[in-house]
């Protein structure tokens, strides 16, 4: 093993780049692309630059994968921005405030409210049927009602 890694040639390099790039397909979420990216740029050099040792070889790999990675990470988060509709993808967040009335009796703190033409869970005080309730949170996919 210790005789491979002393006569690593730049086909390793790039044979190592090109598995962790595969392996990245398979969905490892980005940690892969950027080592597999290194490990090409590493055959890079190491074709450019022959009688490059064992010891620079994998410290060029180390720094480049680090740097690589931090580079992409700064600027996933430069480049993310505020949306102009902030409650887009919270549906429940529209109906606080709101007064609905009880679907499905309120029992134990449980209960359905008409919301539309949907139904939604509430959690609250008991109530019957017909009741008015107003939304005063949501909690998921569940809002908290209190009795108007």
């Amino acid at each position: 093993m210790w005789d491979f890694l002393q006569h690593l040639s730049f086909w390793d390099w790039l044979a190592l780049g090109t598995v962790l790039l595969i392996l990245e397909v398979f969905g490892a979420g980005g940690y892969l692309l950027w080592m597999g990216i290194a490990a090409a740029a590493v055959g890079v050099i190491k074709f450019l630059v022959p009688h490059l040792g064992m010891e620079w070889q994998l410290l060029l790999f180390a720094v480049l994968s680090i740097l690589t990675a931090v580079y992409w990470w700064k600027r996933q988060r430069s480049s993310a921005k505020t949306s102009d509709q902030p409650g887009l993808n919270e549906r429940g967040s529209e109906l606080i405030g709101r007064t609905f009335v009880v679907h499905q009796a309120i029992v134990d703190g449980r209960g359905k409210v008409k919301v539309g033409d949907g139904v939604w869970m509430v959690t609250g005080p008991d109530s019957p049927v017909g009741a008015h309730v107003r939304v005063v949170a949501q909690e998921g996919a569940v809002l908290k009602v209190e009795t108007v």
